[in-house]
């Protein structure tokens, strides 16, 4: 087969469509690895900066991609027409949520709608952009089939989940396993065969619905622990127990325990969203899943603790929400990145806006976002003469750049969602998850 030779000779042309957090990491994998890859996204800023040897995803170093840029192997473009020319193209674009928490499947069925225009026979499709079990086939396979085409036959068609988790310092593309399910055994060789070229390991599955439920079993089962151990932290806060005492206690247990960690809220393109689409698809099967739905109200219902516990704190000073002055922490949505996608964070901001707060924010490296009047909020710069004056400050994010000695050293009522402060047993910080001790006098601010 044409195909298969030119994979295993990395003389196969291959595209992936969707140059961003996903996209583009494997883009530059397949160049490292030796193939001549076209980058295509319709973000005619992405493509221009991308041919500027500029990144402007984190896991993306501007070394790497002019190594890419270097080789003459990776050529960003927005020009779906690029795709007669190849070989193989792998599908990574967003898959959101639309406002009544439906699937959004817009950006799938562009690109599908580009692949029946351009398409060249014997093409190999992989989509890697999570959603429900049954996408794969029901929009791509049934709308080629449309066009006379058969998968294992004209095309071969797979689904093999991203499993990016951006700022990880251990995985990777390269090194995190690939799970992979073919429509037909031809395109499941064909396939494997690829993404062996490209990554360490790959993981065969029987079919697409395998693989398309297995990244939604991965990040459900994080929703459901999450919200667990949440609601654990409210029952331990409401019981005077600590629960950053609590988990470290249970994690000496060398069987049987994983421990998961209290915080605002669950943030980022994957957590939030991926239940959501197999609770969706799951009702069509009049199946109704009560773990997923519980655990997304009780994501839902933190920020409004996180508001509602510094309202509290701001009572033992004296102070009421409406007149108090608020600097958040961290707006991006897990340490160490500038991803603000679903964050908590940004609803935090807004509730305390509603209550009557002055809010302000600093992060090192989310520098900006839009409000949800469409404003412009930008990050303060690192002050602490300023800092100094708010009458409260709530960690969202604990980015290893802060300095959280400096910070716990001016005396400001923190607080901490994330106990990132825990090497600091003063009165003024506040876990999320452990009573508030009213056994002291409290530290008055230079702005009280």
């Amino acid at each position: 087969m044409r195909l298969y030779r030119a994979i295993e000779n990395k003389q196969a042309k291959l595209g992936v469509v969707g140059l961003g957090y996903v996209g583009l990491p494997l883009a530059v994998e397949m160049v490292k690895q030796g193939f001549e890859v076209c980058g295509i996204d319709l973000d005619e800023r992405k493509v221009e900066m991308l041919r500027k040897g500029e990144s402007y995803v984190q896991d993306v170093s501007e070394e790497k991609l002019a190594e890419a840029l270097a080789s003459g192997r990776f050529k960003p473009t927005t020009d779906y027409a690029a795709l007669a020319e190849l070989d193989a193209v792998s599908i990574c674009v967003p898959t959101p949520l639309s406002a009544n928490q439906d699937p959004d499947t817009s950006y799938i069925v562009y690109v599908v709608d580009q692949i029946k225009l351009h398409m060249r026979k014997g093409l190999l499709i992989v989509l890697e952009s999570t959603t429900y079990p049954g996408t794969t086939e029901e929009l791509i396979e049934a709308e080629l089939a449309k066009l006379g085409l058969t998968a294992g036959r004209d095309y071969f068609l797979c689904f093999s989940p991203e499993r990016v988790d951006p700022s990880n310092g251990n995985y990777a593309t390269f090194n995190t396993p690939k799970v992979l399910g073919g429509t037909t055994p031809e395109c499941n060789v064909l396939g494997c065969l690829l993404y062996e070229n490209i990554v360490e390991r790959v993981v065969p599955v029987s079919s697409p619905k395998v693989a398309e439920m297995s990244k939604l079993l991965e990040n459900t089962f994080r929703s459901v622990n999450i919200a667990f151990i949440n609601e654990m932290a409210m029952m331990c806060e409401r019981m005077g127990i600590d629960i950053w005492e609590v988990i470290q206690a249970a994690s000496t247990k060398p069987f049987g325990f994983m421990p998961f960690y209290p915080g605002p809220g669950i943030g980022g393109h994957c957590i939030p969203l991926d239940p959501m689409y197999l609770s969706w698809k799951a009702k069509g099967y009049r199946f109704y899943s009560s773990f997923i739905e519980l655990a997304q109200s009780v994501k839902s219902n933190m920020p409004y603790y996180v508001v509602n516990k510094t309202t509290n704190i701001l009572n033992e000073y004296s102070k009421s929400l409406r007149s108090s002055r608020i600097l958040v922490l961290g707006m991006a949505y897990k340490p160490n990145v500038d991803d603000l996608r679903e964050s908590p964070g940004l609803e935090v901001y807004e509730l305390f806006r509603e209550g009557g707060a002055a809010v302000d924010y600093y992060d090192p490296l989310a520098k900006s976002f839009r409000d949800q009047k469409g404003v412009v909020v930008e990050s303060l710069a690192y002050q602490l003469e300023q800092f100094r004056t708010y009458d409260c400050f709530v960690l969202i994010t604990d980015h290893d750049a802060f300095n959280y000695g400096e910070l716990a050293g001016l005396g400001v009522p923190i607080v901490d969602t994330r106990n990132a402060m825990k090497a600091f047993d003063l009165p003024h910080i506040y876990k999320l998850g452990a009573p508030v001790e009213r056994n002291f006098e409290p530290v008055r601010t230079s702005a009280g």
